[in-house]
């Protein structure tokens, strides 16, 4: 019998052999990944079991995905997870968490990733920023990583988005910087050190604060969905996107199906990023009334996008992304804010 390779086994260990093995069915993984064996983790095997779990919550999440990823599943086909996009606050004193994207970048950093490109979002007075995996770039998902800039609000907004992310904790223990720091300056852990640190690092996904009360949460979404948006759902998962051949293809044929698709395809400037997406999913959240009790509200939760990514003119695959496509695909969280 083939031993099982060092990916399955943290995974197995974290989730459970069932989660792990639907996982590796449902997620294209680069073979040299798949098959790696040892008692020690390297950072690219850290950032492959990172995303398929945050995958996995997020389709968790949004009805639709699961529909479609159990139709892949039924086909034997599987999902290219290309990228999983999170939004940050560019703002000092949220309690114990750094500012903005600095508050992710510290685990995405060990786990190999660097920037790659900037991108002004100033419609949603935003800034976008990509980051690849540098040992698995076209292989392991990418992450598309937004800062808010409250200090573009009024100051109404301002003091809002202060009380909301005042108490905000830090969900990375001592232990599991040590880890990480180790992580970055030798290139692998070993695996038991792996196990004990990668479910921290997934909640770094997460909200991180306490939830807002209904009178600020309003005050957010007057002026900014996205600001309201991270006000119930923090740190997670946005979206998580599947790279497909044929994007227009796949929106007919979810459209076909009745799910709740986006109506326009976004196309980047050069032609070659094409985008579009399950329109977002709808949570309850229990807000803070005025007299402190729990006030239950329907808000927009997170959703499902798809991308084509055609070859650069000098060859290989083109990872970029397109301000005025991103700014398109924010949009799918308004629908109720």
């Amino acid at each position: 019998m083939v031993p099982a390779g060092t990916l399955h086994i943290l995974l197995d260990r974290i989730i459970g052999a069932e989660r792990s093995e639907k996982l590796s069915r449902v997620l294209t993984i680069h073979p040299a990944l798949a098959g790696a064996r040892g008692e020690r983790v390297s950072r690219a095997l850290m950032a492959q079991a990172l995303n398929m779990l945050l995958f996995e919550d997020l389709v968790a999440r949004v009805p639709a995905a699961q529909a479609y990823v159990a139709d892949r599943l039924v086909r034997g086909e599987r999902v290219t997870h290309d990228h999983g996009a999170v939004r940050t606050v560019a703002l000092a004193g949220m309690g114990a968490l750094p500012a903005g994207e600095e508050s992710l970048l510290r685990v995405l950093r060990p786990l190999g990733y660097s920037r790659r490109e900037i991108y002004p979002l100033d419609r949603l007075k935003m800034t976008g920023r990509s980051y690849a995996q540098q040992d698995y770039p076209e292989d392991i998902a990418q992450f598309f990583v937004s800062e808010l800039h409250p200090d573009r609000f009024s100051p109404a907004f301002q003091a809002a988005v202060g009380r909301v992310t005042g108490n905000s904790r830090d969900p990375l223990s001592p232990a599991v910087r040590n880890a990480l720091d180790a992580l970055e300056r030798e290139g692998s852990i070993p695996l038991g050190t792996a196990v004990a640190a990668l479910p921290v690092l997934a909640a770094c996904f997460d909200r991180q604060h306490p939830l807002p009360s209904l009178d600020d949460y309003q005050a957010l979404a007057a002026e900014s969905p996205e600001m309201a948006w991270i006000s119930t759902e923090g740190n997670a998962f946005n979206h998580a996107t599947d790279r497909v051949a044929d994007v227009e293809a796949v929106a007919r044929e979810q459209k076909t199906l009745g799910r709740p698709m986006k109506d326009a395809i976004e196309v980047s400037v050069s032609g070659r990023v094409r985008q579009t997406a399950f329109r977002a999913a709808t949570v309850r959240r229990a807000l803070r009334g005025t007299n402190g009790l729990p006030v239950e509200r329907e808000v927009p939760g997170s959703f499902y996008e798809f991308i084509s990514r055609d070859a650069l003119p000098g060859g290989g695959l083109d990872l970029g992304f397109d301000s005025s496509n991103a700014q398109g695909i924010f949009k799918m969280t308004e629908r109720v804010a």
